[in-house]
């Protein structure tokens, strides 16, 4: 009975991946499997009433369900805050200014983590606070991926006011579009006094094992510590430091 169990388990795991792939007939998945027809409709159903599989009632094919995107969802938020502190305390270390993870909430971004230095003059403290996408340099890291049309709607504002942010920011949705379009080609979104006068941030996207935009790695500093001569240090290492918490949510090694 027990290897029976088992066997049922390695089937179940082995109709999961084949789904990973797209939506499938009973047919497709046996076959993809290597596993008989019969055996596979049972497991297929069972999945389904877990909530793990969804089968379309038009075309008759399984894919993946709600129960297993949001353990999906789950585990890779745990795992992005889990990776996330060493690689900013590396950051830190390497360019000697305060390092932030922030996220996509709303029409807004959210800080979620940071790794502070000694200094006594900082960024103002910014955890669970919701700042404005359009003026901030993780704000904009965030849209990366997204369509123009989403970051249209995520900018839009009932009122039709201009966008919050200083006489350097883009202040309206084609404004920000054509500094996205920019910024997407160079890898990294730069805010210089945009937000507010004499603080200048840059922050690069994070992706998940599906190339999409989870997070953003910034670095925000006052601008006599971080003026036009030293971005480029800086922007190169929180690009290392991003493709660096994207590689591990893929599951690559920490680097040594």
């Amino acid at each position: 009975m027990a290897a029976e169990n088992l066997s049922s388990v390695h089937r179940a795991l082995d109709v999961l991946r084949a789904l990973a792939q797209g939506p499938m007939g009973v047919q497709e998945v046996a076959q993809a499997v290597g596993k008989e027809k019969t055996q596979v409709s049972r497991t297929l159903k069972v999945l389904a009433q877990e909530g793990f599989l969804e089968r379309d009632p038009r075309t008759l094919r399984y894919r993946v369900g709600w129960q297993l995107l949001a353990l999906a969802s789950s585990a890779g938020e745990e795992r992005l805050y889990g990776e996330a502190p060493p690689v900013l305390r590396d950051l830190v270390h390497r360019v000697g200014e305060p390092a932030y993870l922030t996220v996509l909430s709303g029409h807004g971004v959210v800080t979620v983590l940071t790794e502070r230095t000694s200094r006594g003059l900082q960024a103002h403290e910014w955890i669970g606070r919701t700042s404005p996408l359009n003026c901030t340099s993780a704000g904009r890291a965030l849209l990366f991926g997204l369509p123009d049309d989403q970051v249209a709607a995520l900018l839009t504002t009932e009122d039709g006011a201009p966008l919050p942010g200083t006489d350097a920011a883009p202040r309206d949705v084609p404004a920000v579009l054509e500094r996205l379009r920019a910024e997407r080609v160079r890898g990294f979104a730069l805010a210089a006094e945009e937000m507010e006068p004499g603080l200048t941030a840059v922050a690069v996207p994070v992706h998940d094992h599906r190339g999409d935009v989870v997070a953003a790695v910034n670095v925000s500093a006052p601008v006599f510590r971080l003026p036009p001569e030293a971005l480029p240090q800086v922007t190169e290492a929180v690009v290392a430091a991003a493709h660096q918490l994207s590689a591990r949510l893929n599951g690559a090694p920490p680097s040594v």
